[in-house]
């Protein structure tokens, strides 16, 4: 990753793995109020931690004392994860890794981050998800290779009725498939290597295990 690519720091789970690692080289980081409890995971300093703190405990304050803080009022328009790509495109950022966006105590939040990627994808801007253990991407109109593992499970999530769906490199490939709306048909596929995938018209998300080999 280059000096342009920040991750966001946000409250959700955040596994430390070989992947992760490589996949954060090279980045900036900004922390999202309680996120920042992952900069001692990954053995980072934050450009600057966001937020209202309700989620931030003196024990992390001190911690992360010589940090900047930009603080929010609690009752705000936006989330503290929205204020942290904010402050990173403010930064100049050409690409975001969200850390600590799936799973976690706050579905809301998960979902929100599920869809904030999406739009950011919509935009131009390179973005994805990860927890250490999954990882989510946004599939829009147009062609995109991920790269994962041999024998890992992955599962493609349409938020609208998706139209000329090919999967390539997969257990289960598909070409030109029309999937309606709320269709279970591309949940648990195996990746045979790093998977391409194309689309013709509609929003999606990737959403793949790459340390799951359990198969589909």
């Amino acid at each position: 990753m280059t000096g342009s690519t920040f991750t966001i720091l946000l409250g959700g789970a955040l596994t430390p793995t070989e992947r992760l690692a490589r996949q954060l080289s090279g980045s900036r980081f900004i922390a999202a109020d309680g996120g920042m409890r992952h900069a001692t995971t990954l053995g980072v300093i934050p450009d600057v931690w966001v937020g209202d703190f309700d989620s931030t405990d003196d024990a992390l304050l001190a911690a992360f004392a010589d940090v900047p803080q930009e603080h929010y009022p609690t009752a705000k328009t936006a989330t503290d994860g929205e204020i942290a790509v904010e402050a990173a495109l403010s930064r100049g950022a050409t690409s975001l890794v969200f850390a600590g966006a799936l799973g976690g105590t706050r579905s809301d939040h998960a979902f929100l981050h599920l869809l904030r990627v999406v739009a950011l994808a919509e935009e131009g801007l390179p973005v994805f998800l990860t927890s250490g253990e999954e990882e989510a991407y946004p599939l829009l109109a147009g062609s995109r290779e991920i790269d994962l593992p041999k024998g890992s499970l992955f599962s493609i999530l349409g938020l609208t009725e998706l139209t000329g769906l090919s999967i390539e490199q997969a257990h289960y490939p598909l070409e030109d498939f029309p999937l309606p709306f709320g269709s279970s048909r591309t949940i648990s596929n195996v990746a045979e290597g790093p998977v391409r995938f194309s689309l013709k018209s509609g929003r999606a998300v990737v959403l793949a295990r790459p340390y799951d080999l359990s198969g589909a």
